[in-house]
């Protein structure tokens, strides 16, 4: 019961902030300086021809009328066709969502499973120089800009050693029948381990970090102490005593990097000119396409909002001592 009602307060705190989300960004695109045609229509296009785009798109309403007819669409799911591929700018988001989405979570099972296993080597050999070298090398991976991590593997898998491709998410001339078709392919694999490399290694060091830490608190306890009394073989105590418990933290903050992960993405998808929200959005800013740009801002926001309420409900389920009142 308490945690229905924790969960209740939370949903109702994320429409307050989903309302939020839409307000400013059907605001952010027409208050910036300079006629919000430049923004979406061909500056070579004569005066009356401009008018009348204006009109067809609803441009030459006040912002207080015009806000209210973008709700009601956003309440029909309507967001709007997009100028640079000619449909539903829901039809083009579905498909790029798809493919952040298989990034983002291959890239997070890498950096929370080999960072799981690394925080709790590096808490197990506390204070030695192992742990100084392996918390230096995650604090050093990083503060490196994903873009330039990216480009030094560019150059030596992709160009140097052209092991991997350069980029994109499929070969020239691929032909898949679905979605699971296609990124269950060895060709799809071969596009997918650099760009899920650069982003695992970008977010390897929270769980990495977390890890340790949490780890060097549950060492401390007296069942740790009862279970070496006991005899049990130093790795099965780490294994099935002090990394069960010190795994809480790290699961729940699983859900919270998916959703930075996910709006953070545009780097490195515009470096491995990946087909997914980030690269998307660049490209719709860049070609001026105002509905997809709006949609993909809305989308990514959304995401980020979902991921974290799955954060704080885990967090509370998992872990008694957090309050649900």
């Amino acid at each position: 019961m308490r945690l229905a009602k924790y969960l209740f307060k939370r949903l109702i705190i994320v429409f307050i902030t989903l309302f939020i989300l839409v307000s400013i960004v059907f605001l952010m695109f027409r208050v910036i300086p300079g006629d919000p045609v430049s923004m979406f229509i061909d500056s070579g296009l004569d005066a009356e021809s401009q008018q009348l785009m204006m009109k067809l798109y609803g441009l030459d309403k006040p912002i207080p009328e015009q806000y209210i007819i973008y709700m009601k669409n956003l309440f029909r799911g309507d967001l709007g066709n997009s100028f640079t591929y000619g449909k539903s700018v829901v039809e083009v988001i579905s498909e790029r969502f798809l493919n952040t989405l298989v990034l983002t979570l291959t890239s997070l099972m890498i950096a929370f499973t080999l960072g799981i296993k690394t925080g709790s080597f590096l808490a197990w050999h506390r204070n030695s120089k192992i742990d100084l070298v392996g918390t230096i090398l995650a604090l050093i991976v990083r503060c490196a800009p994903v873009f330039w991590t990216g480009m030094i593997l560019l150059s030596i898998f992709a160009f140097k050693l052209e092991w991997l491709p350069l980029g994109g998410m499929t070969s020239v001339g691929q032909n898949f029948t679905g979605f699971w078709d296609k990124i269950l392919s060895l060709d799809f694999l071969k596009h997918l381990i650099l760009p899920a490399i650069t982003s695992a290694l970008y977010s390897m060091a929270t769980p990495t970090l977390l890890m340790r830490t949490s780890m060097l608190e549950v060492i401390k306890e007296d069942y740790i102490e009862l279970a070496y009394a006991k005899g049990i073989p130093e790795k099965k105590v780490r294994r099935r005593h002090a990394m069960r418990t010190a795994l809480l933290p790290v699961v729940t903050i699983f859900a919270v990097q998916a959703g930075l992960a996910i709006g953070g993405s545009v780097l490195v998808e515009t470096v491995f000119r990946w087909p997914g929200m980030g690269r998307e959005i660049v490209l719709a800013v860049s070609s001026r396409d105002y509905p997809m740009a709006q949609g993909a801002f809305l989308f990514i926001g959304f995401a980020t909002i979902v991921f974290n309420l799955i954060a704080d409900v885990l967090y509370a389920y998992l872990d008694p001592r957090v309050s649900l009142g």
